[in-house]
């Protein structure tokens, strides 16, 4: 992969990031939809990728974990960042 695609997708990964961040901060959900709505996957495909992560970030093996995570396209990471925006949300509600 040339070094300016790796510099394309870190900036990409950085702005999701902070705008996650800014989700969070202010509670709006809307920019979190925009990431999500227009995903290809059923809400089949949401429940087994979530079913998945919490079961294997469980384990003790994080080698396990790991080498599952690096294998997953970037619609599943865009989930998995939302799930864990919005369980951040509700586990520090006042």
């Amino acid at each position: 992969m040339s070094e300016s695609i790796k510099e394309s997708i870190s900036e990409q990964s950085q702005e999701i990031d902070q705008g996650v961040m800014d989700t969070l901060r202010s509670r709006d959900h809307s920019v979190l939809a925009q990431q999500i709505d227009p995903l290809s996957c059923t809400h089949n495909d949401i429940v087994e990728l979530l079913a998945q992560y919490l079961a294997l970030s469980e384990q003790d093996d994080d080698d396990v974990f790991d080498n599952w995570f690096d294998n997953l396209n970037k619609a599943q990471h865009t989930v998995l960042k939302v799930f864990e925006v919005y369980r951040g949300q509700f586990e520090h509600q006042e």
